[in-house]
């Protein structure tokens, strides 16, 4: 992969890979994870996917990309420790097998910039037909997680205990933020952060670096620009610590434990503290898995997740309302049986096998391609992806425990029925 800046503040990725038929090109600007903005930032692409001036409907839209090869636009909102990303993911037939004398890259580009550019406007602002519709369905999605109760309980807990810190910032905004926001504000929003975002630019396919410079150029052409550097990421921000206890109306109680560590995506432990999560709950080989669910019987199902930009570990378990306080201990057992050095051979070479399965399934699609390329680089994670695969195959128990040493609870969620 070869990083440039092309202009102040715009960042090109390029992967030139040659085994795919399709290409991908994806156009995010990043910015601090605010709540005040989280539901705009959210909202925006799906309102610049609606329409622009020479496409002014869906029915267009998908038109002119049917005439670029059955190519594919949609919307890309991410959140990467401190940061929130929006913007645009394209996918489109690679030239080389389009009818000769045809292009698809360069044209798709051109039709990116339009619908980044050219949108339909009343009186200055979004059309309010395609910003308060945009506004319902993302209303949907946020409330759709609301029933999916294991994300509910992870979305709960994370914002309890990073209450002073922009992860605890849902990555889609709040219904109630969504439901504020008016066609002048996601204007004035979008010109605000147009003109002072960094631009994050990644392209994979089988085109010369020299023509995708300049697509790439020719798509941020005369855009006013004045951007302003993002402050770095940082670890978790220490706040109140708590254990937390939510009645819903549920046939099956959601405990989600949330433990922190130094080690982040920025440092050199960050291979090790991912086959640690492995070793503890991130799969079905898993301490958590075998013992908590298969030997003891105490849950339905367990996990493990570690988000290496914050240096946060949550283990989550579906257990029934009386099984709180007892699973609860187990997990604390088997995170000291880790921290004790008590890993046999088979779970190591499991765990490991695991993670470099994931790493090496990221060049599977120019999706997955660019997800873990742009993701890495927001979190600052300074190692490639072959360097974390070798890094990864030299980790060994005594670092595991070292991972495992370095983690604490912080809080917990209980998210129990309505009849205890």
């Amino acid at each position: 992969m070869i990083q440039t800046t092309i202009a102040p503040g715009v960042t090109l990725r390029c992967c030139r890979d040659t085994r795919f038929k399709q290409g991908g090109f994806s156009f995010q600007l990043a910015r601090p994870m605010r709540r005040e903005e989280a539901a705009k930032n959210a909202l925006l692409p799906t309102v610049l996917l609606r329409g622009t001036n020479r496409c002014p409907d869906l029915r267009a839209v998908t038109q002119r990309l049917d005439e670029l090869y059955g190519g594919a636009v949609s919307p890309l909102v991410r959140r990467v420790g401190d940061y929130q990303t929006t913007g645009l993911y394209c996918g489109f037939m690679d030239d080389r097998f389009a009818l000769p004398g045809d292009q698809v890259f360069a044209p798709m580009l051109e039709f990116l910039r339009e619908l980044l550019l050219d949108s339909p406007k009343e009186n200055g602002a979004f059309l309010t037909d395609f910003v308060e519709s945009e506004k319902k369905n993302l209303i949907s999605t946020i409330e759709s997680d609301r029933n999916d109760k294991r994300v509910y309980t992870i979305t709960r807990l994370l914002r309890n205990m990073c209450a002073g810190d922009s992860f605890g910032v849902p990555r889609l905004g709040d219904t109630e933020d969504v439901a504020a926001i008016t066609p002048e504000d996601l204007t004035r929003h979008y010109e605000g952060i147009l003109r002072t975002s960094p631009i994050e630019l990644f392209y994979v396919g089988s085109a010369p670096e020299e023509e995708v410079e300049a697509a790439a150029k020719a798509l941020i052409a005369g855009l006013p620009r004045r951007p302003e550097k993002l402050p770095a990421q940082t670890g978790f921000t220490p706040g109140s610590r708590g254990d937390y206890t939510q009645t819903m109306d549920v046939t099956q109680g959601k405990l989600c434990m949330g433990f922190i560590t130094p080690i982040t995506s920025r440092g050199p432990e960050m291979p090790a503290m991912q086959v640690c999560n492995v070793v503890l709950g991130g799969g079905m080989t898993s301490k958590l898995f075998q013992n908590v669910r298969e030997k003891m019987s105490l849950c339905y199902s367990i996990d493990s997740t570690y988000y290496g930009a914050k240096g946060i570990l949550l283990a989550n378990a579906g257990i029934d309302f009386d099984k709180e306080t007892v699973t609860r201990q187990e997990i604390l057992n088997q995170l000291a049986a880790c921290q004790a050095g008590d890993i046999t051979e088979g779970e190591m070479t499991a765990a490991k096998e695991a993670v470099a399965s994931s790493l090496r399934a990221v060049l599977d699609s120019p999706g997955s391609i660019e997800s873990f390329h742009s993701t890495a680089a927001l979190s600052g994670m300074r190692l490639t992806r072959e360097e974390y695969l070798r890094a990864v195959e030299r980790v060994e128990a005594a670092d595991v425990v070292r991972c495992a040493r370095s983690l604490r609870l912080h809080s917990t969620y209980f998210l129990k029925g309505e009849s205890l």
